[in-house]
């Protein structure tokens, strides 16, 4: 038997779920994908060159590179530089808007760490 009371709650609990939905997805929309976080991660303490990422994200093709490169700079997650010299020297930063992202993926990385201890035991 339903209460409107327990009406109420149910109502207000799947519009507190839709509400936390949205902003969930859109992050998950900026992060997907298997190279975004590996990407990030590796130019997240240190200024690199294309060539220095490509070396770091083992696996990576450097077309899937660039498009994943792309992706962060439209999502104002990093910054690509070009620098006058011959050739260009083309660099990419993390931008402080992609700096908040660091307390998420240390929580995934410790996450990931208990999941594969309970799982496979190491």
């Amino acid at each position: 038997m339903n209460t409107t009371e327990e009406q109420t709650t149910k109502g207000h609990q799947k519009e507190q779920c839709k509400e936390l939905q949205l902003p969930v997805q859109d992050a998950l929309d900026v992060l997907n994908g298997r190279w975004k976080l590996p990407i990030l991660i590796a130019i997240s303490f240190q200024t690199k060159r294309f060539s220095e990422i490509s070396r770091e994200v083992n696996g990576i093709t450097d077309r899937v590179l660039s498009k994943e490169l792309k992706e962060m700079e439209q999502n104002k997650i990093i910054t690509r530089t070009v620098r006058d010299a011959f050739p260009p020297i083309v660099e990419y930063s993390i931008t402080p808007h992609g700096l908040t992202l660091h307390k998420i993926y240390a929580e995934l990385g410790e996450w990931g760490a208990a999941h594969r201890k309970l799982i496979i035991g190491k």
